[in-house]
């Protein structure tokens, strides 16, 4: 049972059922009485979607695992589990019941709310993610990208359900004015994740040169990759800089939370970035850009007490 939690990554699907509880509990419901703000899931129902985007997610890490086996014998070969632990047939066999899980779900939750074609959300991301692993990632940066499109879209599912079904002319403004909120975090999120894969490729330089996948280091090398890399790096900490200048300057304590706990983590993986040779480096720093991912979505608890006052 250990193995299978570690291969679906059961650290990162309650990050991904954490920041969507943070959307709902710590974004929208607070600010009802005070905003007007409506929902449209019960608890019942957010809780079938929150199940519903890990199942996919799940599915998305296994297959990944099973189009990654001959490359993770180099890249991190006491970690293979698929063919050690658990067979690569029941490796399938999850992949497909977590996914018609996931798409059930999203198709009953559709269909729930009167959005039949929210359902079609559910199977481009499973989509995606099958396609991912199994052609995309060989692409110069459009594998990338994909998977970063795919997490931000995680957070954005969480306001396409719980804001637009309720839409009317009375609550326009403020519904779309909070989907702009998450859309915010789900640009960081794609931000931080693609700057994230980007170092996973540097790290696993070896093993994808060995499987023929045209990854930017493999492709540009590793130190070319590595500057590319910096530069983008820069992009997500200026990107809040603005953000927190912008919207959040008069807020001290929102500010300092920003400055101490998402820009200094920021400033401190692009230094470390800066002058990273070896794989253990690359591997400290794609640890403290998820820590920042995770310190980041952390922020929407502020907006009850500080922001939106």
């Amino acid at each position: 049972m250990i193995h299978f939690f570690k291969l679906i990554r059961w650290k990162n699907l309650i990050l991904i059922a954490l920041v969507q509880y943070l959307v709902k509990y710590a974004l929208l419901l607070p600010f009802y009485e005070s905003y007007q703000v409506t929902t449209t899931l019960s608890t019942l129902a957010f809780t079938l979607l929150v199940i519903a985007t890990v199942c996919i997610a799940a599915g998305g890490y296994i297959i990944n695992d099973i189009y990654d086996i001959e490359t993770d014998k180099v890249n991190k070969p006491d970690k293979v589990i698929i063919n050690n632990y658990i067979s690569e047939k029941n490796a399938l066999n999850l992949f497909i019941i977590l996914n018609i899980i996931g798409v059930g779900l999203g198709f009953y939750l559709s269909n729930g709310i009167g959005k039949s074609g929210y359902f079609v959300i559910f199977i481009i991301a499973s989509a995606l993610l099958y396609i991912y692993s199994s052609y995309l990632k060989q692409m110069l940066l459009v594998g990338n990208i994909v998977v970063s499109l795919v997490v931000s879209l995680s957070i954005l599912l969480v306001g396409i359900f719980e804001l637009f079904p309720v839409i009317n002319a009375a609550n326009r403004e403020i519904q779309i004015t909070f989907f702009k909120i998450i859309l915010d975090y789900a640009i960081f999120a794609f931000m931080i994740n693609l700057v994230r894969e980007l170092v996973k490729d540097i790290e696993d330089t070896d093993g994808d040169h060995k499987a023929g996948m045209q990854t930017l280091p493999v492709v540009l090398g590793r130190e070319r990759a590595n500057k590319i890399v910096f530069a983008l790096s820069l992009i997500p900490i200026f990107s809040v800089i603005y953000y927190v200048i912008t919207y959040l300057f008069k807020q001290t304590e929102v500010v300092l939370y920003f400055l101490l706990f998402v820009i200094a983590p920021l400033i401190y993986a692009t230094i470390k970035l800066f002058s990273a040779e070896h794989k253990k480096q690359y591997g400290h720093i794609s640890m403290v850009l998820k820590l920042v991912m995770f310190t980041g979505m952390l922020s929407m608890v502020l907006y009850k007490y500080f922001v939106l006052k």
